[in-house]
């Protein structure tokens, strides 16, 4: 059986799609999986075991010049690339006019399908055309957490759903190289969301506690208003902060595997932390944790959500998935 998944963006939504492909593998002996994925993304997803084929997709940046000669000599090629290899399903995990879109224009074998959410849950993006535009649509729950619908998705898709292996926890599939002696906490205080941000005081106040307790602090980067940020908390905090250059995503994955823990709002690398398996707090500035934060750890843990998270909620949190962190 062949599968493709349709997965665009964004970077967090993405990684939290990631445990379909062990829940596949668990469940469709011999299957292959491809995927398409926006090209700022393709180099992480290119790091998932058990990946076949990794299809990069620039919408993002050809909706901003559509006419242009490259972008529609461009667009012919992904569609000549997408449409090379037949599939038995192609499931649409974002739910969105655009996925359904490159959905709808892979190629299927004889008996092939393809398949998408057939009504919106709560505080997940659907546009309702799309249970229109694909031959399946499947039932999904009104409340649920993020990697649930996801791993839901495909298992009632592909029929799999009877067998229990929704019941076990999300396996991640990235796996990156690991020092014993992990060192450094994370900031990963990005975010393409002003509502998602936490106050740049309540960082200085964190990042001195820690430093007090000798850690020191990492400062990643990955745009002109972050390396802003970043600079500034490095100013502040001094020479136990130490900012990270700019890297591609399978390089900030290298380097948050060797973290000691990562303190994050609610954004990609916090999930990247999550799905390495790391020691995280996810700071949330809206009501978003039932839905999207970590699940099942005990050294992994989301503060906030109805309110902004206060630098002791912060620090407590970090405590505990401190003290949790052990043989796993």
């Amino acid at each position: 059986m062949r599968v493709l998944i349709v997965k665009l963006s964004s970077l967090g939504d993405v990684i939290q799609t990631m445990p379909v492909i062990e829940d596949m593998k668990a469940c469709l002996p011999g299957v292959t999986i491809d995927w398409v994925v926006e090209e700022a993304f393709a180099d992480l997803v290119s790091q998932a075991q058990g990946l076949t084929r990794v299809i990069a997709c620039a919408e993002r940046r050809w909706r901003k010049s559509p006419f242009k000669r490259e972008t529609r000599q461009e667009w012919a090629q992904f569609w000549q690339t997408l449409r090379e290899t037949p599939y038995d399903a192609v499931i649409d995990f974002q739910g969105l006019i655009k996925s359904a879109r490159i959905a709808r224009g892979a190629s299927l074998t004889p008996h092939g399908f393809t398949a998408t959410y057939a009504n919106k849950s709560d505080l997940c993006a659907y546009e309702w055309p799309v249970k229109w535009l694909l031959q399946k649509s499947v039932p999904m729950e009104k409340t649920i957490h993020a990697v649930a619908r996801y791993r839901t998705l495909a298992a009632r898709a592909l029929g799999y759903e009877s067998t229990g292996v929704l019941q076990r926890a999300p396996i991640y599939p990235l796996v990156a190289a690991a020092h014993e002696d992990r060192a450094g906490v994370m900031f990963a205080h990005g975010t393409t969301r002003l509502d998602n941000e936490w106050p740049f005081e309540s960082w200085v106040q964190l990042g001195r506690r820690l430093i007090e307790q000798g850690e020191t602090v990492l400062l990643p980067q990955a745009n002109a208003s972050e390396a802003d940020l970043v600079q500034r908390l490095a100013q502040v905090l001094g020479e136990h902060a130490h900012v990270l250059p700019r890297m591609k995503l399978s390089d900030v994955l290298s380097r948050m595997a060797n973290c000691r823990s990562v303190i994050s709002v609610d954004s990609g690398l916090g999930h990247l932390a999550v799905a390495l398996n790391l020691p995280v707090v996810q700071l949330f500035s809206q009501p978003r944790i039932e839905r999207a934060g970590p699940v099942g750890a005990t050294h992994q843990c989301a503060v906030g959500g109805d309110h902004v998270p206060s630098v002791d909620e912060a620090w407590s949190a970090y405590l505990a998935c401190s003290a949790a962190d052990g043989p796993r």
